[in-house]
């Protein structure tokens, strides 16, 4: 068995194993990508997903903090 499959030259997944969907965003709070987006992943082209790669820093401002407790009453 060749190991030319293992040399592929496939931008590799943003995945760090946090799989958690923020509740209001829809988004991964470890990759930042939607599930739609993680379920599509393995079938898009080298070019959607570097374009993706690409939004993903820009997403992060998306995730707000839930805060409880007393900072979570505190008037703003």
């Amino acid at each position: 068995m060749s190991d030319e499959v293992w040399k592929r030259d496939e931008i590799e997944s943003p995945c760090i194993k946090i799989c958690v969907i923020h509740p209001d965003s829809r988004l991964c709070t470890g990759c930042l990508r939607s599930i739609d987006e993680i379920a599509a992943w393995s079938r898009l082209s080298p070019e959607a997903r570097r374009a993706l790669m690409a939004e993903l820093p820009a997403r992060k401002a998306q995730l707000t903090r839930r805060r409880g407790g007393r900072a979570g009453r505190r008037e703003g």
